[in-house]
């Protein structure tokens, strides 16, 4: 039997049994990166770069393969045409062959039957070549490289005015269009002479005005805004009337803040223009335009506001309406009071100070009060024991009471007073069933009915003799009756209901008292101060931070019109027999130019009448508007003092 021997791998055997000698072993070449995108022959700036070479070949596969690799590289920041000489030409084939042929083969069978491959091919080089033209014009090198190029005016105005944008097949080439050429349009000067086919102004207005497709509205908003910002085109302003009526109505949708925006700076370079502006003013959406700019500016006012809360409820002091006991003050007893006037001095001014007076760090009384009561209340003993003096009196307060203070409050006169005291206060049932009777000396004390009481008035009217003219004696009543028993009835009038008077529901039960010598429930409600809210806390809304870049330019656009609305130019004299006019000015008497001036004249003072009128109309919106800038704030000041109904 033989034995199997392998000879397949000598050299791995060699490695095996003997050790490499002391040469070292020779490096790997490094191998080229092949993968696609990475191939550095197809991205050097050389004449011959494959992806130029590609895109004009021809072939369809070839051009297929470097738009592929053009659209992934175009999302690179460092994207240039420069780098790839003859590249900006190879883009251009493609488009310029759709917008002068090749859209004419997207008929309106093709909605219902798929068209040929072949033209689906190239219909998508068309716009992947407008898509890398596109993303590489974002970049201000770049954007001037399409400006330089001869080709790009043509292929914007051809897209512009052969490619319909209410068919769905062309919006994405002229969405693709639009934004190039909304990079080009601040730097077009467009003469006057221009015809309308070669004039960008008229398709761009007729889209913004008729078209549906909110895309190609924002960027065909954003290039005539461009267009009409060079102070060059200001002469086309009499042909984008369209676009902004378009502007105008856009206006209200607030949610739709990219659309929102284009259409304010339309409108804005509208009236940046004198003349525009002035004609704005004989608009017949005028009054809606400013009431939707004001609201505009209270809506995004929302977001820069805080809510400030304060309380400012001055002291105060609270009683129930209804009580059964009343508060006056405090009588000292006749018995008490003639043991206490027979005292020795100042014996008797503490003791005196210590039943009348009562501490409370809150109130205060007149040093002449004081004095007064005082001296009312023993000058009936002043033969047995002699008064004090008024400053001994007021010495002595305090002594009795150790917090309370004597001082001078300055003024017109000046208040001498004592702050810590009160007079004391005692509480006495409620003399609401009281009787009154034999005008008011009846000696009883209140009942706690009506009932009671009119059974007590029984027995007084028991003990009338009778008489033929029965006069009330109740207080102060002046009424007599003809019969006994019709007093008995009208003394019924001066009974008060055992139920208390029905309240509002918003009535409280209690009643408010100002903070003072006056907050005493006993007193007279009319010889009361008026009492302070019981919760008084202010609520507003304060601006802290700047406005949105929305409402500014809302707010600039209504300074504007207030401005060309309210300055009116004052006529400059003319010569006459009166006035000598300018030096060296050269008077216009031709009978054509002065009639066309009298109807400017005629029609700007018809336009600031109706740009005042306007103005009045949304003065109660711009009364809400708070803007953080003083200078903005001043600019709506001035607008709402100057529509003050009374000064027109």
């Amino acid at each position: 039997m033989t034995t199997y021997a392998s000879r397949a791998t000598p050299q791995q055997a060699v490695n095996y049994f003997y050790r490499p000698g002391g040469t070292a072993p020779t490096p790997q070449r490094p191998v080229a990166d092949v993968r696609d995108d990475y191939e550095r022959w197809y991205t050097e700036a050389i004449p011959n770069n494959r992806m130029s070479l590609s895109l004009r070949s021809g072939i369809l596969s070839e051009v297929a393969w470097a738009l592929d690799r053009l659209c992934r590289l175009a999302h690179n920041d460092h994207f240039s045409f420069k780098a790839y000489p003859g590249l900006i030409d190879g883009l251009f084939d493609w488009p310029e062959w759709y917008v002068n042929e090749g859209y004419k083969e997207a008929t309106d069978e093709q909605e219902l039957f798929s068209p040929s491959r072949d033209f689906i091919a190239k219909q998508r080089y068309a716009l992947e070549s407008l898509f890398i033209l596109r993303n590489g014009a974002l970049q201000e090198a770049n954007a001037q490289e399409l400006q330089n190029h001869s080709h790009t005016l043509s292929l914007i105005l051809n897209g512009l005015h052969n490619l319909d944008f209410n068919k769905d097949q062309h919006q994405e080439a002229l969405l693709h269009i639009i934004d190039i050429f909304h990079g080009l349009a601040p730097n077009l000067l467009i003469n006057e002479s221009v015809p309308d086919c070669s004039n960008p102004i008229i398709p761009l207005k007729k889209i913004v005005s008729e078209s549906k497709n909110r895309s190609l509205i924002i960027g065909a908003f954003n290039s005539l805004n461009g267009i009409l910002s060079h102070p060059g085109n200001a002469l086309h302003f009499s042909r984008t009337s369209e676009s902004l009526n378009a502007a105008i109505r856009y206006l209200p949708l607030f949610m739709d803040k990219l659309l929102l925006e284009s259409a304010l700076e339309h409108i804005y370079i509208h009236v940046a223009h004198p003349a525009t502006a002035r004609a704005l003013l004989l608009h017949p959406q005028l009054a809606s335009l400013l009431k939707v700019l004001s609201s505009l500016i209270l809506s995004e006012q929302q977001s820069t506001e805080e809510k400030v809360t304060m309380d400012i409820t001055p002291p105060h002091r609270t009683a129930p309406a209804t009580t059964a006991m009343t508060a006056r003050n405090y009588e000292i007893p006749a018995e008490e009071l003639n043991t206490l006037g027979t005292s020795s001095e100042p014996h008797r001014c503490y003791e005196w100070m210590r039943l009348a007076l009562s501490a409370n760090g809150e109130a205060e009384i007149t040093q002449v009060d004081i004095w007064n009561l005082y001296k009312d209340t023993f000058t009936p003993y002043q033969e047995q024991v002699a008064l004090l003096g008024a400053s001994d009196v007021i010495k002595y307060v305090t002594h009795v009471f150790p917090l309370a203070q004597a001082m001078v409050l300055p003024g017109t006169p000046n208040r001498f007073i004592v702050r810590g005291i009160e007079r004391r206060q005692e509480l006495i049932p409620n003399e609401r069933f009281k009787c009154l009777w034999n005008r008011s000396s009846c000696s009883l004390p209140p009942f706690t009915s009506p009932s009671e009481l009119f059974d007590h008035l029984s027995e007084h009217l028991a003990e009338l003799q009778p008489s033929p003219r029965e006069p009330c004696l109740w207080a102060t009543c002046a009424h007599i009756c003809a019969e006994p028993q019709h007093l008995r009835s009208h003394l019924l009038t001066h009974l008060s209901s055992s139920q208390p008077l029905q309240k509002h529901p918003s009535q409280s039960d209690t009643i408010t008292y100002a903070s003072g010598p006056h907050d005493a429930p006993g007193d007279l409600p009319t010889m009361r101060p008026i009492p302070p809210a019981r919760n008084t806390v202010i609520t507003y809304e304060r601006p802290i931070k700047d406005p949105s870049p929305l409402a500014l330019t809302a707010v600039l656009i209504l300074r504007v019109l207030f401005r060309t609305a309210f300055a009116s130019a004052e006529a400059a004299p003319k010569a006459d027999a009166d006035h000598f006019g300018f030096p060296g000015a050269v008077e216009d008497t031709d009978p054509a130019n002065v009639d066309a001036q009298g109807a400017d004249e005629e029609r700007d003072k018809e336009g600031e009448r109706r740009g005042r009128k306007a103005f009045v109309g949304v003065r109660s919106i711009l009364e809400n508007i708070r803007l953080r800038d003083e200078a903005l704030m001043s600019w709506v000041t001035e607008m709402v003092d100057a529509t003050i109904p009374d000064l027109h």
